[in-house]
C-alpha cells in the first residue's frame, strides 16, 4: 500500500485511455491484496475480482449468496493496494434498478474502475454451467439505465454481461448486447462463448469494447493473447487461475503433511519469507520508523 500513488481517478482515467488504444489489457483474479500486489509487480494491466471466487472463499457457492456490502468490502480491500485499474464482478447489481444505482455509486465511491452486471435471474450461477435463467432484456435495460445514473466518475466503466449465448442462442446474445449497447453500457462481456467463430461474430457486430472470459474448466475454448489480439478484444480476464492454483497447491501440501508428519518436503514449493516481505515492500515502511526493517531474513 505504501507505494500506492495513483487515485482513483488517475486509475479510471487511464483504464478508458488502455481501452481505446487497440492493446488487449490482461487482468488476472486477485483472491487477496498481496495477489494484487504481485499482479502490479509482475506487470500485469489490471486486478479483476471475481464474485465466484470472493463466493467459494467464503465457503459459499457461486448462486448469488453474497451481498452488496461483502462485494464492496472486497473491492476496497483489494484495490486500495494497487497502482492498477481493478474491475470487479457485481453479479446481478443486488437488486431491481434502484439497487442497482446504489451498487454502482457504491463501487465508484470505493474507487473500483469498473464492474460488470450480468442478465441472469437469481439464484444466479457460474456462468459456464448449464440451466441458467435470464431476466428479460427490457428489465436488464432498466438496470443498466440505472446504473449510468449511479456513475459519480464519468470514466468509472460500466459493463453489460449476457449469458444469452448458452440460453437463446449466439444471435440472441448479440441482439441483448445492442440493446445493453444503446442502453448506456461502455462494454459488453460474451459469456460462455465457445470458440473463436464466435468470438469473432461478437467483434463484428459490436461496436463498444468487448471482454473475453478465459476461465478454465468451462464452455469456452482457452485462446490466447495473440489470437484474442487478433480478434480485437480489448481485455481479458482470468478469473479463478490464481485461486485454482493456491488452492491447489494447498491440497497438496496438506495431504503430504498428514501422510509424512512434516512440511519439510514442501518447502521448496513455498513462497519464501524473503520474497512475500518484497512483495509487500516491508522495507519501504522503514521511511517512517527505523525500527519496523532491522533484521535479517535467513536464506
Amino acid at each position: 500500500m505504501i507505494k500506492v500513488h495513483t487515485t482513483a481517478q488517475e486509475k479510471r482515467s487511464h483504464f478508458r485511455k488502455q481501452l481505446a488504444s487497440g492493446k488487449l489489457l490482461r487482468f488476472p483474479g486477485a483472491f487477496s491484496a498481496l495477489v494484487s500486489q504481485m499482479i502490479e509487480q509482475i506487470g500485469f494491466d489490471g486486478v479483476y475480482i471475481s464474485g465466484a471466487v470472493m463466493s467459494n472463499d467464503l465457503g459459499l457457492p457461486d448462486i448469488g449468496m453474497t451481498g452488496l456490502k461483502e462485494i464492496v468490502d472486497r473491492g476496497r480491500s483489494l484495490s486500495r493496494v494497487t497502482n492498477l485499474p481493478s474491475f470487479i464482478d457485481a453479479d446481478t447489481g443486488f437488486g431491481e434498478p434502484m439497487s442497482v444505482f446504489r451498487t454502482i455509486r457504491e463501487l465508484d465511491e470505493q474507487g473500483l474502475a469498473g464492474c460488470h452486471l450480468e442478465d441472469q435471474q437469481n439464484p444466479k450461477r457460474c456462468g459456464h454451467l448449464d440451466n441458467k435463467t435470464l431476466v428479460s432484456a427490457d428489465e436488464m435495460v432498466k438496470k443498466i439505465k440505472a446504473g449510468v445514473k449511479g456513475k459519480m466518475d464519468p470514466n468509472f466503466v460500466l459493463m453489460a454481461r449476457t449469458d444469452a449465448r448458452a440460453i437463446e442462442g449466439l444471435d440472441a446474445a448479440i441482439d441483448r448486447a445492442k440493446a445493453y449497447v444503446d442502453a448506456g453500457a461502455d462494454m459488453i462481456f460474451p459469456e460462455a462463448m465457445k470458440d473463436e467463430s464466435e468470438f469473432e461474430k461478437f467483434r463484428k457486430e459490436i461496436k463498444v469494447p468487448l471482454l473475453a472470459n478465459m476461465t478454465e474448466f468451462g464452455k469456452s475454448k482457452i485462446l490466447d493473447k495473440k489470437t484474442l489480439e487478433s480478434l480485437g478484444y480489448n481485455m481479458v480476464i482470468y478469473p479463478v487461475t490464481t485461486f485454482r492454483l493456491a488452492m491447489g497447491a494447498v491440497e497438496n501440501g496438506l495431504k503430504q503433511i498428514l501422510s509424512e508428519g512434516t512440511q519439510e518436503g514442501l518447502l521448496d514449493q513455498m513462497q519464501h519469507r524473503k520474497r512475500l516481505y518484497e512483495v509487500m515492500s516491508y522495507e519501504d515502511y522503514n521511511e517512517f520508523d527505523k525500527d519496523l526493517f532491522n533484521f535479517t531474513i535467513n536464506k
